[in-house]
């Protein structure tokens, strides 16, 4: 007996496609997505899922995700098992729930991709910056790591060791974001919900540190990446709770966080994550300048980076590319025009924020 199509999966299937129009017609209003959204209802939202999740000692948004994979693993098969019968209320229903899902990732969050530029907010210049103005920049950061990293270890050397475990280092990420607040209100972190993922091991293969979920308002952070570079993931991810979905603009607010922090792991970590995207910039532009900075960093830091390359080089597998495809598409769907490329954008926020520095 033929399945009916049940009226209420019909009109939820139905307002998928009218959602996808109301997202699009609100992208091209980034002032008021910015006025009533991310300053209005966003907060309001945001705090509340971490007040419900924040509290469980394990991420519920992992299974969610979980769940929800069963949950299309199970659809298909049940489809290909009775030889695509009743194929039309079946893909409703289905539609229905993405519909859903839909809307809640656009209410939870999703609309932060629209807002305007945070360059905008901290009223930096909007023209690209030069090679000099990079390599200046560079120069300066190299310094400042230096610096951290010496007082680390004592000798330049030595490989830094971050001695803290990840439960502390998420505390230690909150009361950075204290800091922070203090001289930039705009980054404001409440009712804190930063947990270790149960994906960690599948996160190492498809190349993520960490992850954000709109759904539950949940930081998920990848507890087996190399714990130097730990500090700043923790931030980026928290800087996405807060409102701000670019990748560019969160891996900023988490080098800030990271270099507000009294610690000075955090403070090693916000300039190696720092240099680490200036030296890559500087590289395209000019090869043979970037190999002279590289030789005035300490020989512990080259250490850390390469025990690090040698971590995730471990994981490598012809899955990975395909993740990240998806995931630059996914990018681009939501107005990052560069796609993974995005989070490279950040030296230009870097650049500025070194050179008003100087200017006060």
């Amino acid at each position: 007996m033929p399945m009916k199509i049940d009226k209420k999966q019909l009109l939820l299937a139905l307002f998928l496609p009218i959602q996808i129009v109301l997202v699009q017609l609100a992208s091209k209003n980034p002032e008021s997505i910015e006025l009533y959204y991310a300053n209005g209802v966003y907060p309001v939202i945001s705090s509340f899922l971490r007040i419900v999740f924040g509290w469980l000692p394990f991420s519920f948004g992992d299974l969610l995700l979980g769940y929800l994979l069963f949950i299309f693993i199970r659809f298909v098969v049940r489809l290909i098992a009775s030889r695509f019968r009743n194929l039309l209320p079946k893909l409703v229903h289905f539609i229905a729930i993405v519909s859903g899902i839909y809307f809640c990732f656009y209410l939870f969050w999703g609309l932060n991709y629209y807002r305007e530029p945070l360059a905008k907010n901290m009223q930096y210049p909007e023209e690209k910056y030069s090679t000099d103005q990079l390599e200046k920049v560079s120069l300066h950061i190299i310094e400042k790591l230096n610096y951290y990293h010496f007082k680390i270890t004592k000798n330049d050397t030595i490989k830094v060791v971050n001695i803290h475990d990840q439960q502390t280092m998420y505390t230690m990420a909150t009361d950075a974001y204290q800091l922070l607040s203090e001289a930039y209100p705009q980054f404001t972190y409440e009712h804190a919900s930063v947990k270790s993922s149960l994906m960690s091991w599948l996160q190492m293969y498809n190349g993520t540190a960490g992850y954000f979920n709109p759904l539950t308002g949940e930081a998920q952070v990848n507890d087996r990446i190399p714990k130097t570079g730990y500090p700043t993931t923790i931030c980026h991810e928290m800087a996405h709770q807060i409102g701000f979905a670019a990748e560019n603009e969160a891996n900023f607010i988490g080098f800030l966080a990271a270099n507000y922090a009294t610690d000075l792991y955090f403070k090693y970590a916000s300039y190696r994550m720092a240099f680490a995207y200036c030296i890559s910039e500087l590289k395209k532009r000019n090869p043979k300048r970037a190999k002279q900075l590289w030789k005035k960093v300490h020989v512990g830091i080259e250490k850390d980076f390469s025990a690090s390359y040698r971590i995730w080089k471990g994981y490598k597998n012809p899955f990975e590319p395909l993740v990240k495809k998806g995931y630059n598409a996914y990018l681009k769907a939501n107005k990052q025009v560069h796609g993974t490329d995005s989070y490279n954008h950040v030296v230009s926020l870097l650049i500025a924020y070194f050179e008003s520095l100087k200017k006060h």
